[in-house]
C-alpha cells in the first residue's frame, strides 16, 4: 500500500512563491538605493612628497674616425741597361817633388776682440754720492710745462752708472711719472758729478739709484 504525502509537509510547493517575493524585495531595495543615494563622493588622497627633477642631457653620438691608409712604399730604383760607353779618364802623375819650394800659407785673419762692457758694482763699502747732495740734482731740474698744467707730481727713480772718476757714464729710468718728468730727471742726474764709490779704499765703478722729487709749489 502506497503512502500519500501530506501537502502541508511538502516544502517544494512554496519555493516558487518565496523566490518571487525575494526577487521583488531585491529590486525594490535597489530602486530605493539609487533614488535616495544617486551620487557617491570620492575622497582625494593627497600625498605630500618632494618632487625630484630629473635632468636629461643629450649625448652626441660619437663618430669613430677610420685611420688613414698607410702611405705607399717608395719604388725600388732599378738600374736600367745603357749602351753608353764610359770614356777613359786620364789620371795625372802624383809623384812628390821633395826639392820643390813650397810657399808659406797666408797668415790667419786677425779677429777683432769685442770690447766687454765694464762691470759696475751694485754695493760697495763706500757708495757714490752726488757732490752737493740731492739738492744739487734738484737745482738742475727743469719742471716740464705740460706736467705743471696737468698737475703731475711724484718721484722719479733713475739708475746712474758712476765710473772711478765720479762721472756719470749712463743713466736708466727705473720708475717714472710721465709728462716729461722722466726725461728731465735723467738729464739732471747725468749732469751732476759724484764722489766715486770705493771698495777696499780703491775707486770702482758703481751703479746707484737716485730719487728725484717733482713737487708743484
Amino acid at each position: 500500500m502506497a503512502l500519500n504525502k501530506n501537502p502541508k509537509a511538502d516544502l517544494k510547493r512554496k519555493y516558487q512563491r518565496y523566490w518571487e517575493i525575494s526577487l521583488i524585495l531585491s529590486l525594490t531595495l535597489i530602486i530605493v538605493a539609487f533614488k535616495f543615494f544617486p551620487e557617491f563622493k570620492q575622497e582625494v588622497l593627497e600625498i605630500d612628497a618632494p618632487q625630484e627633477l630629473i635632468m636629461t642631457e643629450d649625448v652626441e653620438a660619437t663618430k669613430q674616425e677610420t685611420a688613414p691608409p698607410p702611405p705607399p712604399k717608395p719604388p725600388i730604383p732599378i738600374e736600367a741597361p745603357t749602351d753608353d760607353v764610359l770614356e777613359d779618364v786620364a789620371i795625372e802623375a802624383t809623384d812628390l817633388d821633395v826639392d820643390a819650394v813650397v810657399a808659406a800659407p797666408p797668415p790667419p785673419p786677425k779677429v777683432e776682440e769685442e770690447e766687454s762692457e765694464p762691470v759696475f758694482f751694485v754695493a760697495v763699502e763706500q757708495m757714490p754720492e752726488p757732490i752737493g747732495g740731492i739738492g744739487a740734482i734738484q737745482k738742475k731740474i727743469v719742471y716740464p710745462e705740460i706736467a705743471k698744467r696737468a698737475g703731475v707730481q711724484g718721484r722719479v727713480y733713475v739708475k746712474a752708472y758712476v765710473d772711478e772718476a765720479g762721472k756719470v757714464t749712463k743713466v736708466e729710468l727705473i720708475r717714472g711719472i710721465g709728462a716729461g718728468c722722466d726725461e728731465a730727471a735723467m738729464e739732471a742726474v747725468n749732469s751732476v758729478m759724484f764722489s766715486p764709490g770705493k771698495q777696499r779704499g780703491k775707486p770702482v765703478k758703481v751703479q746707484v739709484t737716485v730719487p728725484v722729487l717733482f713737487k708743484l709749489q
